[in-house]
């Protein structure tokens, strides 16, 4: 069936009394837009131009600050232009653009940190098969599974959203969310309880990350009762995974925010409470990824440190 709706352009109704402080606003996000541009481009630049770190698991760490920039992109620019504007709308393609880019890339860097956990694992818990497990080929697979997977999950919803006719062109967020999109069909009453595609995929979606993060969770099981056995692995998992669970913490925290916010958030919530639960799958991951790895990895922080003391 062809999308049989008169929608056209939404309404992004989660500024409220946002626009009343446009330029405080506009100035802190156009600062903290910066500042997740400037770190993650200088720990990829760290990476890509020091052959020291071509290794495994500098690659998925490289991988996981280009996705934070990919992700930053398809809310940021948007945002600013909408603080400077009177009206807040987007385009049905746009919306749609939207919500596969903010949320793809949040199911790829679910991909990279679990792919980073079986790295850690092998490297601790297997040490001597490392060279052999994580080959050139092998790494090059698992970094294409971590983007072609949710592309292709994320990607399935859309298209099957997009075929939903709609009965609404308000959307009480800040930015496009393909959930809340199919919630303005006119069916959307049986539609949240039925097993059309779109809530099919929705399920397979979430059914695969739980899978990933039951294999997070053996992973780490397995690394912390290595440690016990060895203080060289404790120190290995105290230097390479604090930095990773730091991660993990920051994105599933971020993630239940805005699950819980759009499959159950009620809109007696203060909206600045709302806006708060929306934007914040948008700066904690990509802002605290980079600094948590460039502090806490000695090797990058060291790198980072000689090349600033170089130029001055």
């Amino acid at each position: 069936m062809g999308n049989m709706s008169v929608v056209t352009v939404f309404t992004l109704s989660g500024f409220g009394d946002i626009t009343d402080y446009r330029v405080l606003v506009f100035s802190v996000t156009l600062l903290c837009y910066f500042v997740i541009v400037l770190v993650n481009v200088t720990v990829i630049m760290t990476i890509v131009f020091n052959r020291i770190f071509h290794v495994p698991m500098y690659i998925f760490l490289c991988n996981l600050c280009i996705n934070g920039l990919f992700g930053t992109a398809g809310f940021y620019p948007k945002f600013l232009m909408d603080l400077l504007s009177h009206l807040q709308v987007i385009s049905y393609a746009a919306c749609l653009f939207q919500a596969f880019v903010i949320y793809s890339s949040f199911c790829i860097d679910i991909c990279l940190l679990a792919v980073m956990a079986y790295d850690r694992f092998v490297a601790i818990c297997r040490p001597l098969q490392y060279h052999s497990v994580m080959t050139k080929q092998w790494v090059a697979q698992l970094v294409s599974f971590s983007w072609i997977a949710p592309f292709g999950l994320i990607a399935s919803a859309i298209i099957f959203t997009f075929h939903l006719r709609l009965c609404g062109s308000h959307i009480q967020k800040l930015y496009c969310a393909n959930w809340l999109v199919a919630k303005l069909s006119c069916d959307a009453t049986s539609w949240v309880t039925s097993s059309t595609p779109t809530n099919v995929v929705a399920y397979v979606t979430i059914f695969f990350y739980i899978l990933l993060a039951i294999f997070i969770f053996c992973s780490y099981m397995q690394l912390i009762r290595s440690c016990f056995k060895s203080l060289e692995n404790r120190g290995k998992f105290m230097s390479t995974c604090l930095p990773h669970l730091f991660a993990l913490f920051n994105i599933s925290i971020a993630g239940l925010f805005d699950v819980m916010h759009m499959r159950y958030g009620s809109n007696d919530l203060p909206q600045s409470l709302q806006n708060f639960l929306a934007v914040e799958i948008l700066i904690g991951p990509p802002l605290f990824n980079p600094l948590i790895y460039g502090l806490t990895l000695t090797q990058i922080r060291n790198k980072i440190l000689c090349r600033c003391l170089k130029r001055k």
